[in-house]
């Protein structure tokens, strides 16, 4: 059986308490993956201790992925993902405060599974995350090679 492994890519500190109440909540996903900045989703993803068995045990079976981080936006994990042969079929929902066009229709080219903007409210960023990991880890299919 598959580890349900969300990988959630946010730095604000208030947003990930939420995502982990929300996740909590709903009893869905038992291995929230928190990484606030590109280097700690890079390393969850293509980090050395897998390298070391030869291929990624536990990639995540989502990535949740905030556009607005620290040093570098995450267009740039979006780009290494899909690059890789080993993580390009991982699904990535793009889960940004950003309503911007051109940043959404940039996701999508880049190769995103879907673009949600994070609701402000605390009640309507719960239901967002319920309804996204119910939909992404119960009624989504995945290739075994994922």
């Amino acid at each position: 059986m598959h580890n349900k492994i969300v990988l959630f890519v946010e730095d604000d500190p208030g947003t990930i308490d939420l995502a982990k109440h929300a996740f909590e909540k709903n009893h869905i996903v038992k291995n929230l993956v928190v990484a606030q900045d590109r280097q700690e989703a890079l390393d969850c993803i293509f980090g050395t201790w897998s390298q070391a068995q030869g291929n990624i045990p536990y990639l995540p079976i989502v990535v949740l992925l905030d556009l607005k981080l620290p040093g570098i936006d995450g267009l740039e994990i979006l780009r290494r993902i899909r690059a890789d042969d080993r993580t390009k079929l991982i699904p990535v929902v793009i889960f940004t405060s950003s309503k911007d066009e051109h940043d959404m229709a940039h996701c999508y080219d880049l190769g995103a599974n879907s673009y949600i903007q994070k609701p402000i409210d605390s009640k309507q960023f719960a239901d967002a995350v319920e309804h996204l990991s119910f939909y992404w880890l119960v009624v989504n299919e995945f290739p075994l090679a994922v």
